[in-house]
C-alpha cells in the first residue's frame, strides 16, 4: 500500500474486520503491544504467523520505508490466482486486478458481486479520496469501503489455496510463495517504482516456466530414485527466480491499475495458536 491513513485487516476466525487509524496512531499503530507484549508490527514480521495480501508491493514499501517493519510469512492472493490460473503457460503472462479475481473467483453471490462493483467504482471516483481519509469520525461510506476489499479476500484464497494444494499442483503453489518472498525483497530496494508499467506483468517468462518444470520434474525423479540424497530443489527454485526480471515492453499497459491492497489478519488468540489468516 502506500500506507493508508486507515489500514484493513479481517481477522478470519471471528469473521471480524478491523480498521487501524494509522493517521490518528501514527507508527504507535504498528507498535502498541498487547497484555502478551505482542503488536502489529511482532505480527507482520513473523514468518510463522501467515498474512495474506493483494499485491502485496506497495503495502511492502510503505511498511518498509515508512514504519521500518520487513513482512514475513506473506501469501499474495493476485500471485496465487495466476498460478492457478488455467490454460497454457502463456496465459500466465499478465496479472489480473482485483475486480477480476472477485468476478471469476470470488465465493460471493452475484448480487454481493454487484454490490461490492457498485462501491469499488464509487471509490475509485472520488478523486479526494485520500482527504476524505484525513477527517475524523470518519465518514460511514467510507469505513464501508475500507472494510470491503478485505472482506472479499478470504474466499479468494480459499479457492486458490484449494486448487494449488491438489496432486499435481505443488509445482505451482511453491512458485507462487516464491514470487510473493522476492516482491517483498524488491519492494524494499531504493530503486522500487510503484507505478512502473511492468507492475502488470506476471514473475515468470514463457521460458523460464518451462525451464523451472524441467527442473522440477528432473529433481522430482531424482528424488524418488535416491531419497535422502536427493537436492535441496525448493532451494534452487528460489535460487532460480531471485534473478532478475527482464520482459521486453508490450502494449496494454496504460490499461494497469494499481491493486495493491491492505493486509488482512491481527488478533490476538490467533497468535497464540499461529491462525493469522
Amino acid at each position: 500500500m502506500r500506507v493508508h491513513k486507515i489500514i484493513s485487516l479481517f481477522a478470519v476466525p471471528r469473521k471480524t474486520a478491523y480498521l487501524v487509524d494509522v493517521h490518528l496512531l501514527g507508527s504507535d499503530a504498528f507498535t502498541i503491544t498487547n497484555n502478551k507484549n505482542n503488536s502489529i508490527k511482532t505480527v507482520l514480521e513473523s514468518p510463522s504467523i501467515p498474512k495474506v495480501f493483494f499485491d502485496v508491493r506497495n503495502s511492502s514499501d510503505a511498511l518498509f520505508n515508512l514504519y521500518n517493519i520487513s513482512l514475513s510469512g506473506v501469501e499474495d492472493l493476485q500471485l496465487m490466482e495466476l498460478a492457478y490460473r488455467p490454460g497454457p503457460n502463456s496465459s500466465k503472462k499478465y496479472l489480473a486486478d482485483l475486480a477480476t479475481c472477485v468476478e471469476q473467483s470470488s465465493l460471493l453471490l452475484d448480487a454481493q458481486k454487484r454490490e461490492w462493483e457498485r462501491g469499488s467504482k464509487k471509490k475509485a471516483r472520488m478523486f479526494d479520496y485520500q482527504q476524505i481519509l484525513d477527517a475524523r469520525p470518519l465518514r460511514e461510506e467510507i469505513e464501508q469501503y475500507c472494510v470491503q476489499d478485505v472482506t472479499v479476500l478470504p474466499g479468494l484464497y480459499k479457492t486458490y489455496d484449494n486448487k494449488l494444494r491438489r496432486p499435481g499442483e505443488r509445482f505451482w503453489q511453491v512458485e507462487a510463495q516464491h514470487a510473493a518472498k522476492k516482491r517483498i525483497k524488491l519492494s524494499q530496494a531504493p530503486q522500487c517504482n510503484g507505478q512502473d508499467k511492468n507492475n502488470m506483468l506476471g514473475p515468470w517468462s514463457k521460458s523460464e516456466i518451462e525451464q523451472a518444470i524441467e527442473d522440477w520434474n528432473e529433481d522430482v525423479m531424482f528424488e524418488a530414485m535416491h531419497g535422502d540424497a536427493a537436492p535441496d530443489w525448493e532451494k534452487e527454485l528460489e535460487d532460480f527466480f531471485d534473478l532478475e526480471e527482464d520482459h521486453d515492453d508490450d502494449d496494454g499497459y496504460d490499461n494497469y491499475q494499481d491493486t495493491a491492497r491492505d493486509c488482512i489478519g491481527w488478533e490476538e488468540d490467533m497468535m497464540k495458536n499461529g491462525e493469522l489468516f
